[in-house]
């Protein structure tokens, strides 16, 4: 994998039609600086407005994955920046005359061409390159769906399908490295049953789709009827079934279908905004699920980057801040620190740490006989594990101030004693105009010892 960032050297453009809307379509890529990214710029609304590829702003995945931004939508997205990262291009203005780029012959093969012909600048930058540390997952049970990013020397991906119809029987496509990609994976077109073709047309879309664009499958017998009624629809008067398609030249691979879901993962996973190095398992992928994935590994990203700015020496395994860092994080000091460590971190939940010893001040007057740890410090504790959570919502910790101001559903289940281990759950439940909710609860060997709901107000220093 490249370890400096690339541009291309000069505009290129190309024309179609679009897939589902059918509108005409121009896509210009321009060069564009270091750090930039990939973002679309929608030439053909006034003002021109800009589109990021971002995951954050996926709106829709339904035969295709669309983004919105600026009050504009940009739709079909996955083969151009499948393009894109396949040949680890990663600063690119790509201008659009249309809602959406030209679908072509359904791969990414004219994008990769039109890229390669103007030619690859490196630039003056680090590539970012996250590095796949642990095992990130992303399930549909219901629908058989699994995918998996595991840890690897580079970027890899393994693609299965299974489609349960005997016209098209299991297959798996494999990406070893995106040097690769263009050889490999760019050629293979989208595909889809004839069933869906039929639904998609009566639900208004596909409509620039056609046989030149997309593979389809028969995945019924037809009758002759039926078939002139599809001769009809496609304008191919010598139209056929042939092995099972309506194409006429076949599939381009024996496992094209396959290896045009592993281009869609691709295109999908630009979306993160930063490469990857890791091995992608995918087991009946979709768009939804890339996209899903995709959102996992960029909050980690995100975690990642907050944890390196506190926790000196990178993170350990099993640990995300050591005392140090929450004493970079939190105002707390002896005897109100009552935070040992962090554990976990998400956007949404966060784990604490708090070890309780015979030592804590409050145990002097608190039952000396019978030392217990108060239940308002439990909640302070609580309070304390949620106040780093806002570190996902808040740049500078250090610029605020974090207030209690309302405890709801408080229930101690169990006393803590000297020697307890707190492990500490809160869960973000809002945060809007200043005020924080969080839901959270305490155990001690497994079991909850206290739980409840806390409200805070974030107040800048002044």
């Amino acid at each position: 994998m490249y370890t400096r960032q690339h541009t291309i050297k000069q505009p290129v453009s190309l024309t179609g039609q679009g897939l589902h809307t059918g509108q005409p379509s121009r896509i210009t890529f321009h060069p564009a600086p270091a750090d930039h990214g990939f973002v679309f710029c929608r030439a053909d609304v006034e003002g021109r407005p800009l589109v990021h590829a971002d995951v954050d702003l996926v709106v829709e995945t339904a035969r295709g994955t669309t983004l919105a931004e600026n009050g504009v939508r940009v739709y079909t997205v996955e083969h151009v920046l499948s393009a894109l990262a396949g040949l680890q291009i990663d600063n690119v203005l790509i201008e659009l005359e249309g809602p959406e780029p030209p679908i072509m012959d359904g791969s990414a093969q004219p994008f990769v061409e039109l890229l390669l012909s103007s030619g690859m600048e490196e630039q003056d930058a680090a590539r970012e390159i996250y590095v796949i540390d642990e095992p990130i997952y992303y399930r549909e049970p219901d629908r058989k769906v699994e995918l998996a990013v595991f840890p690897a020397d580079t970027f890899q991906a393994t693609v299965m399908v299974d489609f349960d119809a005997h016209t098209l029987r299991a297959q798996q496509a494999f990406l070893s490295a995106l040097e690769d990609y263009p050889g490999e994976i760019a050629d293979s077109r989208t595909f889809c049953f004839l069933h869906e073709v039929e639904a998609m047309h009566a639900a208004g879309l596909i409509q620039g789709g056609n046989l030149d664009s997309a593979v389809v499958v028969v995945d019924r017998d037809l009758s002759p009827a039926e078939l002139d009624r599809l001769r009809t629809t496609f304008g191919r008067p010598d139209l056929e079934v042939k092995t099972g398609l309506l194409n006429a030249d076949g599939f381009r691979h024996a496992n094209e279908p396959a290896r045009h879901k592993l281009l869609d993962i691709v295109g999908d996973l630009a979306l993160i905004g930063t490469p990857i190095k890791g091995s992608v398992l995918a087991s009946r992928p979709g768009h939804k699920a890339n996209v899903e994935l995709a959102k996992k590994i960029k909050s980690r990203i995100k975690q990642s980057r907050i944890a390196a700015r506190f926790q000196k020496g990178g993170r350990q395994q099993g640990l995300v801040f050591d005392i140090n860092a929450i004493h970079n994080i939190l105002p707390h000091r002896y005897p109100f620190l009552l935070v040992d460590k962090i554990v976990d971190f998400s956007e949404s939940k966060i784990v604490g740490i708090k070890n309780v010893t015979i030592n804590e001040p409050f145990f002097q007057g608190h039952f000396p006989g019978n030392p217990i740890m108060p239940g308002v410090l439990q909640l302070e504790a609580m309070a304390q594990v949620g106040g780093v959570l806002l570190l996902n919502s808040i740049e500078n910790p250090q610029s605020i101030w974090v207030y209690i101001v309302g405890i709801d559903n408080a229930r101690f289940k169990k006393p803590v004693i000297p020697g307890d281990v707190l492990v500490m759950e809160l869960e973000l439940t809002a945060l809007r105009r200043g005020i924080c909710k969080m839901s959270g609860r305490v155990l001690v060997d497994g079991q909850v010892v206290c739980t409840a709901d806390l409200v805070a107000s974030v107040v800048p220093k002044t």
